[in-house]
């Protein structure tokens, strides 16, 4: 079993009370760690399909993985996790889970919402979750099959605290963001990031410039629109992440999984002292060999939304409504600075905290494309 750590927004809690987002359920509350938090039924078999990333990408398709483990358990069952090596696989996938029982198929990724639809359309006793995706394919507003629970982060609220970060660590007054394919789901990221170093810019009287994305045009730097090779290091990415060392960038933001990777490759041959920023994970624990490179890390916590969707379906609890992850319900956040804690200004963490909050209250307004 992958092991699984309940969810800490590493040294910042940004943790706040008040109401959800309407129309959007907050996790069910788990129960003790140490054992089943209710006995399921005896037939419930939980599953996943993973993206073309797989489940190794030390990104969104582990943390699925780690919550389905962990939630599986807890309630004594064994899951079946499926491997998905490109988007032709997503459909058969699903359909094989179906074929062997399984009583609910959670999947990965937007890339798989149409499988997943058609899926749950076609199984209406099945139940199905979905992570980055409302499962909305006809954009009326409406879940695309009442069997179906979509599991959203607006991860904007968090990049936002890392831009602010980010433009307070530079020192050339230039960060860059990319990402791996024009999808909503990865420009959230780069766009909650502008947003934070544009904030940065007011409160402090700098001007830092942000490569990469340009807020008012919603359109920046990404490796490929296919998803095939948009989120996989190579010289793509490698040679946007140089791009932006040759303009000055002294901090990098890859969204995009592995694509990191690539970054990190750019910098090493730079020479310089350069960050990057990971998504998803905490990435200077899932990938220690960039550690010394994480300045922190946006953190989405899937692991915990799909463990909570998984309890609740194995207790006979199951519900379709969105559930949206943000800074209010710890479903977002920032991971700590680690090796770069006696590096960034002192007093960071805690300016980091008071924006949070006043996020939180909406005292700052954070644009997305959830609200």
């Amino acid at each position: 079993m992958i092991t699984f750590r309940r969810a800490a927004l590493g040294g910042l809690a940004l943790v706040a009370s008040g109401a959800m987002l309407a129309a959007c359920a907050a996790p069910p509350a788990p129960e003790s760690s140490d054992g089943p938090s209710a006995a399921p039924a005896s037939d419930f078999l939980p599953c996943m399909v993973s993206d073309a990333g797989g489940f190794d990408d030390k990104s969104f398709n582990q943390l699925g993985a780690e919550g389905i483990e962990e939630a599986a358990a807890e309630l004594g069952v064994e899951p079946i996790l499926v491997e998905s090596a490109s988007d032709a696989d997503y459909g058969p996938n699903i359909q094989n889970l179906i074929d062997q029982g399984c009583t609910m198929v959670v999947t990965i990724g937007f890339a798989l919402s149409a499988a997943t639809v058609e899926a749950a359309l076609a199984n209406p006793d099945i139940e199905f979750a979905i992570v980055d995706d409302a499962a909305d394919n006809d954009f009326d507003g409406q879940t695309d099959a009442p069997n179906i629970k979509p599991l959203l982060f607006d991860t904007a609220e968090a990049a936002f605290l890392a831009g602010y970060a980010a433009a307070s660590y530079s020192t050339s007054g230039v960060v860059g963001t990319f990402g791996g394919a024009p999808f909503p789901t990865v420009s959230i990221f780069m766009d909650g990031f502008a947003q934070g170093v544009a904030y940065y810019n007011e409160a402090n009287g700098a001007n830092v410039t942000v490569l990469g994305w340009d807020t008012a045009a919603q359109d920046g730097s990404f490796v490929s629109s296919d998803p095939a090779i948009a989120f996989q290091p190579g010289p793509l990415p490698l040679q946007i992440a140089q791009g932006f060392i040759d303009q000055g960038a002294d901090v990098i933001f890859p969204v995009g999984g592995p694509i990191y990777q690539s970054a990190v490759a750019a910098i090493e041959s730079s020479g310089k002292e350069i960050p990057i920023l990971g998504v998803d994970a905490d990435v200077y624990e899932t990938d220690p060999s960039v550690a010394s490179y994480l300045l922190t890390s946006v953190r989405k916590l899937i692991d915990v939304a799909v463990y909570d969707a998984v309890i609740a379906a194995g207790n006979g609890e199951f519900d379709s409504e969105p559930y949206v992850g943000t800074l209010e319900n710890q479903g977002v956040g920032i991971a700590p600075f680690h090796d770069y804690e006696d590096k960034v200004k002192p007093g960071l963490a805690e300016e980091l905290q008071a924006i949070a909050e006043q996020i939180v209250a909406g005292e700052i307004t954070v644009g997305s494309y959830l609200k």
